[in-house]
């Protein structure tokens, strides 16, 4: 199956999703961002990368290349946004690219308000993929709820928290928890009714990345 998303049917929570769970968590840790220009099209940057980089090739031959310490290279594109990243190993890709790769667990890939990185877990102290709203979009938020907390009802608060666009990853249940408490804090201060715990969204549910739709 083709490796390329086209943007006409990878939406953003699918692109995260695609990027997170399947490349990074597999480890697709090198990478380069770039942006198509206006006036040029994204078909033919698509169908340059891809070849450049020997991309449009079967998982049997992404294993065999594995075995062989070889690096393999995905392509994702979202309208005009696109991520290059690789597996250790060698490949042109790197000679290509040396002075602009970055390596995600150094650097976390920021893209529509999302942070993915590697993160350490709290149980066992092991690596694993880790996907949360970018600092400045989580202060953002919380400056906004913070604003809202003593100005809206309860209900009205529910919605607020429960259309905030972000999946709940474990990293962003977190930071929607830490919106709760300071909502919260304000409100009980000011006597006012608390919004319930499960005011936002603490379940993700995995996209149809190929779809054509978010679902």
């Amino acid at each position: 199956r083709s490796t390329l998303f086209p943007y006409t049917t990878l939406f953003r929570s699918g692109f995260v999703q695609q990027l997170a769970v399947n490349y990074v968590a597999r480890g697709y840790y090198f990478y380069v961002t770039g942006t198509i220009p206006g006036g040029k099209d994204p078909a033919k940057t698509d169908a340059k990368i891809i070849g450049q980089y020997g991309i449009e090739i079967s998982k049997w031959a992404r294993a065999r290349r594995r075995k062989a310490g070889l690096a393999n290279v995905q392509y994702l594109r979202h309208d005009r946004f696109y991520v290059i990243i690789a597996t250790h190993g060698d490949h042109p890709f790197f000679d290509a690219e040396w002075n602009q790769i970055r390596n995600i667990r150094k650097q976390p890939l920021l893209l529509h308000g999302y942070a993915i990185g590697i993160g350490r877990s709290r149980k066992d102290g092991s690596f694993h993929v880790s996907v949360r709203i970018q600092r400045e979009t989580f202060w953002e938020l919380l400056g906004r709820f913070k604003h809202l907390a003593v100005q809206r009802t309860a209900a009205e608060l529910c919605r607020e928290l429960r259309a905030i666009p972000f999946e709940p990853y474990a990293p962003v249940r977190d930071q929607f928890r830490i919106i709760l408490r300071a909502v919260n804090r304000l409100r009980k201060t000011a006597g006012l009714e608390l919004v319930p715990w499960n005011a936002a969204r603490l379940y993700r549910r995995p996209l149809k990345v190929f779809s054509g739709a978010e679902a």
